[in-house]
């Protein structure tokens, strides 16, 4: 599916989009029963049908006549295959996989009439705190932006957001120091970089972002340099979060073990699912690090893991598909609403289908 976005698009540090790309799968069981799974994208067309024919041509034919309660098992043998092995374990096949696994622990989930984060966890976390991030893009005005902020801080979100990354870090440090004066001290105030920094700029402005006492600064340098988060964490002074571009536990055992992250956003659509999510999770939560997954699935498989994992108690907001499902992560009072009906909160609108589908070739 490709989803319309807020208003007439947004922006951050490195991309424009005016639609969010959902590439997934449907699997159909001998119980009559139906698991949905997607990932996210940014809705180009051509890379969108690379996942779903991974899925339709590699992946597929592995799980004709298998026993879909066997998730474990399952993500295994595909994540395994040997063909996929050599083109992939990140990026589509990962993507493909993701969808793959959601779409089976919502089958499972289903079958035992509960939703997921019940059949996951027999000690649930109460409470899931929201943030919100929709108000904040590269792209929105001052005026709108601090408008926007003051709006959800009214609303009971917890914190918010805001994108950076300015041809001129000047005009990031303006619209940093006015959110924060709007929505006062007591509001936790991220900023999202999206990978555009280096360590000259963070070296430069790291006293100034000390001084806005935010909450975490989020992707602050290029995804992939472990080296360089390493050296950005020893003296920034702000709390680092990231983890959307990573695409295997393996890629988070890195930074965890080197002290580069403090806030792990491990994301169940990019990572090969909610297997491998969970051991992410595990992984950080015995080191002491909050899990607080990046949003890319837009709430509703996130909510389930973190309501049922001890590590997680805080999920980003950002309501694009929410008219897309048939129970949307909704928020009342900055808190999320717990999901009521069995399977992982997946479930598509036959009308939202229709609506916005596109071909698979």
């Amino acid at each position: 599916m490709h989803v319309p976005v807020t208003g007439n698009g947004i922006a951050d540090s490195t991309n424009q989009i005016t639609h969010w790309g959902v590439p997934g799968v449907v699997l159909f069981a001998d119980n009559g029963l139906k698991g949905y799974g997607y990932t996210g994208t940014h809705a180009l067309l051509s890379g969108d049908q690379l996942i779903t024919n991974f899925i339709a041509h590699i992946y597929g034919p592995l799980l004709m006549g298998e026993d879909a309660t066997d998730v474990q098992a399952l993500w295994k043998k595909l994540y395994h295959y040997p063909a996929a092995r050599w083109i992939g374990r990140a990026g589509i096949s990962q993507l493909a996989l993701a969808c793959i696994d959601v779409a089976l622990w919502d089958l499972k989930a289903k079958a035992a009439n509960l939703p997921l984060w019940k059949l996951l966890s027999n000690d649930p976390m109460p409470v899931v705190k929201a943030y919100n991030t929709d108000y904040g893009w590269l792209n929105i005005p001052m005026e709108q932006l601090i408008e926007g902020c003051k709006k959800v801080v009214a609303q009971g979100f917890t914190g918010v957001k805001i994108k950076v990354g300015h041809q001129n870090p000047k005009i990031d440090m303006r619209r940093i120091a006015a959110v924060r004066e709007a929505v006062g001290s007591n509001v936790r105030l991220m900023i999202d970089v999206n990978g555009k920094w280096d360590l000259n700029i963070a070296r430069k402005y790291a006293a100034q972002l000390k001084e806005f006492n935010l909450f975490w600064i989020e992707e602050p340098l290029w995804f992939d340099d472990l080296e360089a988060h390493i050296v950005l964490a020893s003296f920034l002074g702000v709390p680092i979060a990231l983890g959307e571009q990573l695409y295997s536990e393996y890629h988070f055992d890195g930074f965890m073990a080197s002290g580069a992250v403090d806030f792990v956003q491990v994301d169940a659509v990019r990572v090969g699912g909610i297997t491998e999510w969970w051991s992410v999770a595990d992984k950080a939560h015995a080191k002491g690090l909050p899990v607080v997954p990046h949003v890319g699935d837009m709430m509703n498989i996130h909510l389930q893991t973190c309501l049922a994992h001890p590590a997680s108690t805080l999920l980003e907001y950002i309501p694009w598909l929410r008219h897309c499902f048939e129970e949307p992560a909704t928020v009342e009072a900055g808190v999320f609403k717990l999901p009521e009906k069995p399977g992982a909160g997946t479930t598509f609108r036959p009308e939202a289908m229709q609506e916005f589908s596109r071909p698979l070739h």
